[in-house]
């Protein structure tokens, strides 16, 4: 049961896209006029194979989420061991791919992937996420997304390339950098991606995010997405989980309540050094039917 504001039955009862929905045809023309220079950024981390991804399995809210592998399944050296090539001399190199988007990539999160009692987003009953998949509320329901961006340098604000890993942004703290508009995309740079560079140990010692009433915030601003280059959108703790209760957490507020659906891991330093106002924000996740969520490529068009 929901107690506080939410957007439940607000875009219909059978609704599954959350605040997607204010993303009309006139939002959408509106939001591409923030492209003034035509120069586009990626937003997302590289999908790199286990030794190298920053997930390791000893955090909790980790486990049981294999680490992306990529491996080839034809290369080069199969023609030089003697394979045939195809035809006349026609050779091809194929690749293989498994990945686990939540905790391991940049990805965005569908509304059923945290829910709290017997209902995801809008009512529609949690039993509905069966083990072949998400009948209700799943990855697939997105699209495609074309909005404004809004960029919330945090440490930029405060004088830091970073924020300590026990920071926690308030919503006074995003409302001095910026006031975001209905169907905006919300990018929220804590800078800690910075932090994987120089130690493994210290990005997963804790991590910087959004506090309750920054989200809160969000959500009445009817912003359409959160966007953040930290794990959970939330701050972390030492043992990689989250310490508010039910009541404040960062993915029940967002997701759960107010069907905002969230992006985690990008890689915001080159958009930070760029340092727009606005810009033009692209993302769609891959057509995974019943996903809880996607690898994504976020895009900038600055």
């Amino acid at each position: 049961m929901v107690h506080e504001p939410n957007n439940w039955g607000r875009f219909g009862p059978d609704d599954q896209r959350g605040t997607l929905n204010l993303l009309t045809p006139d939002v959408v023309l509106a939001a591409l006029s923030a492209a003034t220079t035509g120069e586009v950024l990626n937003l997302a981390m590289p999908i790199r194979g286990a030794t190298s991804s920053p997930a390791p399995t000893t955090v909790p809210h980790l486990r049981g989420r294999p680490l992306p592998q990529h491996f080839m399944s034809v290369d080069g050296g199969d023609y030089a061991a003697g394979a045939r090539p195809i035809g006349d001399g026609l050779c091809v190199a194929d690749d293989a791919l498994i990945v686990t988007p939540h905790g391991t990539t940049t990805h965005m999160d569908a509304l059923c992937h945290m829910w709290s009692g017997g209902q995801v987003y809008n009512g529609h009953p949690a039993a509905r996420v069966r083990s072949y998949g998400a009948t209700r509320c799943g990855i697939e329901q997105v699209g495609g997304v074309v909005a404004r961006g809004v960029l919330f340098d945090v440490p930029r604000r405060l004088g830091l390339d970073h924020l300590p890993a026990d920071f926690r942004i308030s919503a006074e703290l995003l409302e001095e950098i910026a006031t975001p508009r209905p169907g905006d995309v919300a990018v929220i740079r804590t800078g800690w991606p910075l932090v994987w560079e120089r130690s493994r140990e210290e990005y997963w010692s804790g991590q910087p995010g959004l506090s309750a009433d920054a989200g809160r915030w969000l959500a009445a601003h009817d912003v359409s997405v959160v966007a953040a280059d930290n794990a959970a959108i939330g701050g972390l703790n030492v043992r990689g989980l989250a310490d508010e209760g039910l009541a404040d957490d960062l993915h029940l507020i967002l997701l759960h309540r107010h069907g905002i659906h969230l992006i985690e891991m990008l890689w915001l330093e080159v958009l930070g050094a760029a340092g727009p106002a606005e810009f033009v924000f692209v993302v769609a996740p891959l057509r995974i039917e019943g996903g809880t969520g996607s690898p994504v490529t976020p895009l900038a068009i600055l």
